[in-house]
C-alpha cells in the first residue's frame, strides 16, 4: 500500500497517496474524510472530531474560540506525526489530519483525525496517537472567549517531538 505523503492546503482530498493534511478556515469535511479513509483492505475506520464546548478548565460560559496557526509549519508537523504513526502501526491504511483556524462557535468541529487499518485495535491505538500527537506537537493555538473575558487556552504548552508522544520510559 502506497504511503506517499500528500499535503493539501485545505479541505479537498488528495488525488494520490494515503495521507490528507490541512489547516483551513473552512468547515471541516467530516463525512468526506471518513469516506476517503475507507479502503477495501481496511476493516476499521476510527474518526475523532474535536468540537467547541461551552467550558474550559476554570472557565464557564465559553462563548466561542478562535484558533491561530503557524500555517507553514502545521503540515510538516502532520507529516512527522504520520511518519511516526506508520512506524508504530505499519498496516495503517489512510490518515486524515485537518484543523480549523479562525472563529468557531459552540458545537463546531475544530479538528479531525481519521485512521483506517485492517483491524480495530490498531485503528483505535493509531487514532488516539494521531490526535494526542497533533494536540502536543502542532503549532496551533486556541483563544477562548467567555462571559467575563478572554484569554489563550489553559492547555497551551511547548510543542513536543511527535516521536515522544505516548512513549514509555
Amino acid at each position: 500500500m502506497a504511503a506517499a505523503t500528500t499535503t493539501m492546503p485545505g479541505v479537498t482530498p488528495p488525488e494520490n497517496g494515503d495521507n490528507w493534511f490541512g489547516v483551513t478556515a473552512d468547515e471541516l469535511p467530516i463525512a468526506a474524510a471518513y469516506e476517503w479513509a475507507v479502503r477495501p483492505s481496511c476493516g476499521a475506520v476510527v474518526l475523532f472530531s474535536g468540537t467547541v464546548r461551552d467550558h474550559a478548565e476554570g472557565r464557564d460560559d465559553v462563548q466561542h474560540l478562535t484558533y491561530e496557526a503557524y500555517d507553514e509549519q502545521v503540515v510538516p508537523v502532520f507529516e512527522r506525526i504520520t511518519a511516526e504513526l506508520r512506524e508504530r502501526w505499519p498496516d495503517t491504511g489512510r490518515v486524515v489530519l485537518l484543523h480549523r483556524t479562525g472563529r468557531l462557535e459552540l458545537g463546531e468541529s475544530s479538528v479531525i483525525a481519521v485512521v483506517s487499518s485492517p483491524h480495530r485495535p490498531n485503528a483505535f491505538e493509531a487514532g488516539r496517537y494521531a490526535i494526542d500527537a497533533l494536540k502536543e506537537s502542532a503549532p496551533i493555538w486556541k483563544h477562548e472567549v467567555w462571559a467575563d473575558g478572554s484569554d489563550w487556552g489553559t492547555d497551551a504548552h511547548t510543542a513536543v517531538d511527535p516521536r515522544s508522544v505516548g512513549a514509555t520510559e
